[in-house]
Formats: C-alpha cells, structure tokens, sequence
C-alpha cells in the first residue's frame, strides 16, 4: 500500500549547531535538498558542539585525521585541509579546537557559497508543536520560526549526579558537575585532592585539564571496575568482517580472543566496526541489556582509544604519584569545611574507606535517560507524547530511517533524531565514521523526497 514518504518538504528546521546539526545542514545543501535552519542556542558551539568547543588546547582527537573526514563521500577532505594549513598530516592525532575549526570553515563555505539555501539562528527551543503538516518551534525569546520537517540533533544530555552526592549539601565550588563550566581547578592548592567520579574518556580529558591549570595536587579517579582507555599504536590495518561473528555475547567475546591471537585486540575489536550496528541489531533487549551491564566498560576502553602523546601523558601523570585509578562504588558523600569526605567501598572488598577531597569532578560521562532530562524541549515533548525513550533509556527511539517514534509508538513522519541520542537503536553512533553515514542517509532522502508506494518504503 503507498503512503506519503517526506514528501513536499521544502524547509527544514535542525535543533542542534554541533557536528551531527552542522554536517546534516552542509548535506542537504550539497545534496540540493529543501532548505535549512540551523539553530544553536550556544554561539560559541556552533560547528563544534561540547566536543570541540570546551576542549583544552592539550585535548587531541582520538582517531587519526586520515578517519576524520566530515564527508563521506570525499575521504581525503579533512587531511586535504589540514595539509593546506601545515597542521599535520593523515596519522595525526590533531587537536579538538583544530577539528571543530575544520567543521566551522565547511559550514562558512557552504553557506558563502549558496546563502538563501542555508540560514543560521541562535537560541534556544523550548517548544515543538504541530502546524499543519509541518511544526512550529517556540524559541526562549518568544515568536515561532515554522518548517515542514524537524531533525532534533541534541548530542548528548548532560551527566546525572552518581548517586551517594548531594550537590546542595556541599560548599559552593565543592562538586563540579561538568568538567567543561568554568576552571575545575580554581581555588585549589598543592596539597589538595581532586576526586574524579569516572575513569574513562572524560575523566582523561579532566585529569588533563587540571594538569595544564598547574594543580600540583593528587588526582584519584574512581569507577565501578577501574578501567583506563587503552592507547591507540602502529598496527597494521585490520581486516573488516562483512558478516556477524557471533550471536551471543559469549560467542562474541570468544571470538574476539581467538581474532586477538592473530591479530592483536586492536585488530580484533577494529575488525567489528563495519558489522557492529548490525550485531546491535539482530540482538534481543536482554542481549543488549547484558552487553550494558556486563561488557559496556571494557568495550569502551578498547574501542575508544587515546592518542599516544595523551597515553604518555597520563603513565607520566600516574607514575609521578599525581593521578591513580581505583575500581569501586561511592557509598556517600559528607561535606567537611570547603569540601568533602567521600566513603567509597573499593571493588572486590566489603569494607568502606574515606577519603578526604576539596574537590569532586562528575566525570560519568554523557547520559541518555531523557527521563531525568531537565531540558526544556525535552521534557515538553515527552509530556505532549510526541517522544520516547527506546527500550534501554540511554536515548529517543527512532526507526531504521531517523522517523522519531512518539509516545503511543506512531512514527512522526516529518520529525526526525539523529546523533548520540539515537544510540538506543544503533548503539555506535558517536564516531565521526557512524555519524556522517547517518547523517549522509538522512540528506539524501530529504533531498528526494516524493510519493513512493510498496511494502517497506
């Protein structure tokens, strides 16, 4: 039976200026798709999202520039640009600020060179509502911008506060909520302890951070089970896999050691990329659910990997006595004077130790639970039905083309996710690579939009 598939689209509305917002307005241009509205409620993140926006001149990107090229199908177009600046070349690991100017540079071309095609707006959306086939969008500041389709491109929610932290029973400055607001290490002494809930990506990023700010104290990061990126080294390149290895994750954690005896971990886990969201797929909600609770972390670590100047960085930091790692769980947090006594129960032990810290550093991580989302555009279309968290809640759901799927699960023909919150569904979408692929496959079919008939159109 033929149904109406995005047709008549001729404008569309993006809420989101970081890199899933930016590269999809530069694709509907590139494709001679409808026309666009970027909107950015941050002036300073447009093109860079947090990622490249907050990062320290000493945070590098954790993939080679050879991998980085925001478009796919020009590969080389990132080291091309980078070359031309003397910045580097394709092994490079370059800096965030680097990157996120790269993405600014695409999006000013692509705007000089088609202006009526392409408009930007700054401020926030509190509000969607439907008009007529298409929706208005409330901005903050009051007024409605209309458009016939909407792409939510949120990136990621802010992290939750780990249970056991009472932010308001603490002194003021004691708990940082996010790594990113403002100097973590201001006010602090040499004799100061920082506690940095979390081991992974973001606790490397905060470690640094306090580093390049001079903060000459000890540095402690805790997580459930300890566990540190691993650093990226010269191996040969890996051997995509065309078909799924396994359809367990017993199956698959055995075939991956078995793989790493030939060809390193590296190797292995590399070797995954081209079938992983297939594999996320085919698994039931209690494989992925497992997979959550159980091989998550050491996923994380093995795939995310660090530039090796940043690994040295870090074994130099830990050897020079100033930062450790500790597997375990906070138990609770007592404010004591400026700052806090935390009692945390190290991993595999029944006991409870303390440790006395003038600073606490949320170093979790992006979160998806729009559920405890304080966002205002959030919270809006959750109570208005017009969203839901997928299965897992760790983002929306949306189906195999972007479609946001609503509360009673109807698909919202012309409302569309795309970004880290569409993880539920695809689980590796937070990588360059899976994001352009995304993004690519959005732009085309907005940019041929039309009456289609048949099953599965």
């Amino acid at each position: 039976m033929g149904r109406l598939m995005d047709a008549g689209i001729e404008h569309v509305a993006i809420v989101g200026g970081g890199f899933a917002g930016t590269l999809l307005a530069i694709n509907l241009v590139r494709h001679g798709g409808p026309r666009a509205t970027l909107i950015e409620r941050r002036a300073n993140q447009l093109a860079r999202g947090v990622a490249y926006s907050a990062a320290h001149a000493d945070h590098l990107l954790n993939v080679r520039a050879a991998n980085m090229s925001a478009l796919r199908d020009d590969p080389d177009h990132f080291v091309r640009w980078l070359v031309a600046r003397g910045s580097g070349d394709a092994k490079t690991f370059v800096p965030r600020r680097v990157y996120g100017d790269y993405l600014r540079d695409l999006l000013m071309e692509t705007i000089a060179a088609d202006p009526a095609r392409l408009t930007l707006a700054s401020g926030e959306v509190v509000a969607l509502h439907q008009a007529g086939q298409g929706y208005g969008l409330d901005p903050a500041e009051g007024g409605t911008l209309t458009a016939d389709a909407v792409v939510l491109a949120l990136g990621n929610l802010p992290p939750h506060t780990p249970p056991g932290i009472d932010p308001a029973a603490l002194a003021e400055g004691c708990y940082r909520e996010d790594p990113w607001a403002g100097d973590i290490a201001e006010g602090l002494g040499a004799d100061d302890r920082v506690l940095l809930v979390g081991s992974g990506l973001t606790a490397i990023d905060a470690a640094l951070l306090l580093d390049a700010s001079g903060f000459g104290g000890r540095t402690i990061a805790i997580s459930r089970r300890g566990l540190v990126p691993r650093r990226h080294a010269e191996t040969p390149p890996a051997t995509p896999l065309r078909e799924r290895p396994a359809a367990s994750l017993s199956a698959l954690v055995r075939h991956v050691r078995c793989a790493a005896q030939e060809q390193g971990w590296r190797g292995a886990v590399d070797a995954l990329r081209p079938v992983t969201q297939m594999m996320w797929g085919a698994a039931d909600g209690a494989t992925r659910a497992r997979f959550l609770r159980h091989v998550r972390p050491y996923w994380d670590v093995h795939r995310h990997r660090l530039a090796p100047s940043v690994a040295d960085r870090v074994e130099a930091l830990m050897e020079a006595g100033r930062l450790s790692v500790a597997g375990g769980k906070l138990v609770r947090v007592e404010p004591d004077g400026d700052g806090a006594i935390v009692h945390w129960r190290p991993r595999g032990t029944d006991g409870v130790e303390a440790l006395r810290v003038a600073r606490i550093v949320n170093c979790t991580g992006p979160q998806g639970d729009l559920l405890r989302s304080q966002e205002s555009l959030i919270r809006q279309l959750l109570a208005e039905g017009m969203i839901r968290p997928d299965a897992l809640r760790i983002g929306l759901e949306v189906d195999a083309q972007s479609h946001v799927v609503a509360g009673d699960g109807g698909v919202a023909e012309r409302l569309y996710c795309i970004g880290p919150m569409t993880r539920g569904g695809l689980w590796e979408v937070v990588a360059v690579p899976d994001l352009r692929q995304q993004n690519w496959e959005l732009a085309r079919r907005l940019a041929h939009a039309q009456w289609v008939g048949g099953e599965g159109l």
